[in-house]
């Protein structure tokens, strides 16, 4: 009989006939029992890739700064939604002279070199409405007119408070230059990618539209637009020449992003992933949706930071023009208020008088009335940059490596 054994621990004994026998087994701990392994589901690729972009983006200062921005004027313009129209207040006068209607009643006002009166704002000479910021030191405030006011024309001695029309007009602005962009920016991107991707006829067709629409002067457009359509009565409302506003300006805008998104696409259809898909039977629906376009929208981020900020700029140009885009000249919309305060504060209601005015006569030029609708502006274009260019950087998969 021949004996062994196979192994460390565990062993058997064989005997010559083939018989096997339990060896010995040796003492000690046994093995560790494995855990069983639980396995859940797996995780959405889109939200680990929505999670891996804000990791991205949350990296970058200037894009945490430009959202803080702008939640603060999403906040503001919720806040207006439920606050007076200013400009409402304008038809109201007081009935003793120098006192003009603000905020909660009357205010009092006097002329530069004269005597002053306890409660009241010194004013230029002939611009009684024209009061300048207030800081209310003793109360430890801002006083009652933080920013000042913009001044009407003496004509029409009214009064118009410039807090109360920028907090106003920020559901105005951001609504209006969103809807634009947005819209523009939309409509450019699903074009020029068709056109980018198919080639051919397709392509040729479409470019010759946008040189079409980008030879059409834009604020010429939008005024020529509104002029013939305004006279309908379905535009009449106040609310449907706001749409008429967009879709005027919808129809200049999209030609600039059809052909940023073409030239992009030009690159990406020649990429070894697209290639890759092609060959696993993917349509060209798909395509274009889930691989073209993804990888195409990063130059848009960056031309719809530009032109958020340009939209107000160019509403308060047709208004500094003369051209009644809004129910009054008073409106509360950012590049409106900066307009007006250019032309009132010289006593003027029209362009050509306020050139007049400064050109023959003495100018009153109130830094105030420039300074912060302008720095409104400034600064919601500013965070729109800072935050289309985190995107940007967030979205790229060759800039976030």
């Amino acid at each position: 009989m021949r004996t062994w054994t196979r192994g460390s621990g565990w062993g058997e004994t064989r005997m010559a006939g083939g018989t096997a026998t339990p060896a010995s087994v040796p003492t000690g701990p046994s093995p560790p029992k494995l855990k069983a392994v639980r396995v859940g589901r797996r995780p959405n690729p889109r939200i680990a890739q929505m999670k891996r972009t804000w990791y991205f983006l949350r990296r970058n200062t200037l894009a945490m700064i430009g959202i803080v921005i702008l939640l603060i004027f999403i906040l503001i313009a919720i806040y207006a939604l439920f606050q007076p129209y200013p400009w409402t207040q304008l038809s109201q006068q007081c009935a003793s002279d120098g006192t003009y209607p603000a905020t909660g009643g009357c205010i009092c006002t006097y002329p530069a070199g004269t005597a002053s009166h306890p409660g009241c704002y010194e004013t230029p000479k002939g611009y009684p409405s024209d009061i300048a910021p207030t800081i209310d030191l003793g109360h430890g405030t801002l006083g009652p007119l933080p920013l000042g006011s913009i001044t009407v024309a003496p004509s029409n001695p009214t009064f118009y408070s410039i807090y109360d029309g920028l907090v106003r007009g920020a559901d105005w602005s951001l609504s209006i230059s969103v809807a634009i962009v947005g819209s523009g920016a939309l409509i450019g991107l699903l074009l020029g990618a068709i056109s980018g991707y198919f080639g051919g006829w397709v392509d040729e067709t479409l470019m010759r539209l946008v040189d079409i629409f980008l030879s059409i002067p834009q604020i010429l457009f939008v005024i020529i637009v509104i002029a013939v359509l305004v006279v309908f009565p379905i535009f009449q409302p106040f609310d449907a020449r706001v749409l008429l506003l967009i879709a005027g300006f919808v129809i200049v805008w999209w030609p600039f992003y059809a052909r940023i998104v073409r030239g992009q696409v030009l690159v990406v259809r020649e990429q070894k992933y697209v290639e890759a898909a092609k060959a696993s039977g993917a349509g060209s629906g798909r395509l274009v949706v889930r691989h073209i376009i993804p990888n195409s929208v990063y130059p848009i981020f960056v031309q719809m930071s530009l032109d958020v900020g340009t939209i107000p700029l160019i509403l308060g140009t047709l208004v500094y023009l003369g051209f009644p885009v809004f129910p009054t000249i008073y409106f509360p919309e950012w590049g409106s208020m900066a307009a007006l305060s250019v032309f009132s504060g010289n006593g003027a209601s029209t362009f050509t008088d306020a050139l007049l005015t400064c050109q023959f006569g003495p100018c009153v030029i109130p830094w105030w009335q420039f300074l912060f609708p302008g720095l409104m502006l400034f600064l919601y274009a500013i965070s729109v940059n800072f935050l289309a260019d985190g995107l940007r950087d967030a979205l790229d998969p060759r800039l976030r490596r």
